[in-house]
């Protein structure tokens, strides 16, 4: 069994998307992240830079303690291992899958949150910070529209874990002021990954764990206060 310390992300979702699409048996542990559970100490434990997703695996392959992650990247890469499933085994699909894993995690995701954060929650309106990120997430839109113009899915003709991990920062486009129909590639793409049952049933999940989605004035000291003296309970 895996216990997935989970809140609704686009990081969360990535995860609930591979357990979904490889139908492990898990059980979702909610760490509310606009309550500050995220700082709970057991939960540190398991994810010490407070974020989520994280994962026990209680039944490794082969045997032994079970084995906890922290990372949405990490996460991915040792669930497509266990499986076998989601990665290619031969080196050259290899690399296509983790050179746009790493693409994700180091570039779309931490870019996309900044747009996030200065478009929809920065208390003040800072015009150029909001130019910045906008403009940033709109040229990895670009760049994500030309790899898939040639190639049904972001490493090949396979669905893989660089899909998983990129499609739920896509989802919020809207947020992000982009608009799917300057990027006819990625916009098929995306709509492909939307129709497959196991992205469905994830954020089907989301939605019954998560009924207020919308973040409050408390929830956004919680989430944007953080320093290193008051994330150590």
């Amino acid at each position: 069994m895996i216990d997935l310390y989970y809140w609704t992300t686009p990081n969360g979702h990535k995860v609930t998307m591979f357990l979904e699409e490889a139908g492990l048996p898990y059980a979702i542990k909610p760490i509310n992240i606009g309550k500050g559970e995220q700082f709970q100490p057991d939960f540190l434990k398991i994810a010490p830079n407070n974020r989520i997703p994280a994962l026990v695996d209680h039944e490794p392959t082969g045997g032994g303690a079970p084995v906890s992650l922290f990372e949405s990247g990490a996460i991915l890469l040792y669930l497509a291992e266990k499986t076998g499933r989601f990665i290619p085994a031969d080196v050259h699909g290899r690399a296509e899958v983790l050179q746009w894993l790493f693409w994700q995690m180091g570039g779309l995701g931490p870019m996309a949150g900044q747009n996030h954060h200065f478009v929809q929650y920065a208390p003040e309106k800072i015009p150029y910070a909001i130019d910045r990120y906008v403009n940033e997430t709109n040229r990895l839109y670009g760049v994500l529209d030309r790899r898939l113009a040639d190639r049904t899915f972001v490493a090949g003709e396979d669905y893989s874990i660089a899909d998983m991990a990129i499609y739920p920062w896509i989802v919020p486009y809207e947020r992000q002021r982009q608009n799917l129909e300057n990027h006819p590639h990625l916009k098929r793409w995306f709509h492909a990954i939307a129709e497959r049952p196991a992205t469905k049933a994830a954020y089907a999940k989301a939605a019954e764990i998560n009924q207020q989605p919308t973040m409050s004035e408390e929830a956004k000291k919680v989430m944007f206060g953080q320093t290193a003296a008051n994330t150590q309970r």
